[in-house]
């Protein structure tokens, strides 16, 4: 199995104590976490599993990355067909560095970007790892969506470094909304792992109603059956809730962060009855 270049397949989070991170989101999403090692012993990653299949991601934060001031974090992965090659397109068309290219081992080759706006993502060239294997369903990725404050110039950065598409959606039961753009991917396939469509995330413009403090960034949503229920859940656990439960016509939406402050979304399919 391969996967077309400029797809999102992959998202992990960095946290402090990737301890009580698996065991957090071994609770909350039903995944199973199996931590690799070095030949050392060394704590290196931790794989989330959902039903057998690649989920999600885990690693450490280093500290003194943290004492840079990095916080906690999810970070989203795009598929491309070479790294070095993306990388060099990035940083022509006016993107930064955060992570240089680097061998993940023999799973394949990796870096972290930023966005002229600051927002970061990051680059995966499979080797024998593709990246996740479950999308879309409860306790699977399902979305990624970056915001911004001038969305022309991300679109515009967007296409030319990765040739994605955009398409203006309006929401008919929120006229009012924020402008959102859908990302179009014409080389995504019909089927499983994919849903029978080319999205590919979105582009939502931060307007003056979002906080000036928040700066351009991706956010990565996970799919559940209850919204609500996953929310309470998440608290109990020690998590938080940043925004809460709100519906779309998308789905109900709540953003959350774990008990070490990394931040994510929730969301459940609208019911159809």
């Amino acid at each position: 199995m391969a996967y077309p270049h400029g797809l999102f397949t992959w998202a992990d989070v960095s946290v402090p104590d990737p301890a009580g991170g698996s065991k957090f989101y071994a609770e909350l999403f039903g995944w199973d976490a199996a931590d690799q090692h070095d030949p050392d012993g060394n704590y290196i990653y931790t794989m989330f599993h959902k039903n057998g299949k690649a989920a999600a991601g885990l690693a450490q934060l280093p500290a003194e990355v943290a004492a840079q001031g990095a916080p906690p974090a999810w970070t989203s992965y795009i598929t491309v067909d070479n790294v070095d090659d993306a990388v060099a397109a990035w940083t022509a068309a006016g993107g930064n560095v955060v992570m240089p290219v680097m061998d993940v081992m023999t799973s394949g080759r990796m870096a972290v970007v930023a966005d002229p706006q600051g927002a970061v993502v990051a680059f995966w060239q499979a080797g024998d790892s593709v990246g996740g294997e479950v999308f879309g369903e409860p306790g699977a990725m399902s979305w990624n969506e970056l915001a911004t404050r001038d969305s022309a110039s991300s679109r515009d950065f967007y296409l030319k470094v990765l040739g994605w598409g955009f398409e203006k959606f309006e929401a008919p039961d929120q006229p009012d909304g924020p402008e959102y753009w859908t990302i179009q991917l014409d080389a995504k396939e019909s089927g499983q792992p994919y849903r029978d469509d080319k999205f590919n995330g979105g582009v939502i413009t931060m307007d003056d109603t979002w906080p000036a403090e928040i700066p351009s960034h991706w956010m990565v949503y996970f799919t559940v059956a209850d919204t609500d229920d996953t929310v309470g859940r998440l608290e109990a656990l020690g998590g938080s809730v940043r925004v809460p439960p709100f519906d779309t016509s998308a789905g109900r939406i709540s953003v959350v962060a774990d008990p070490q402050g990394a931040i994510f979304s929730v969301i459940s399919m609208p019911d159809t009855n």
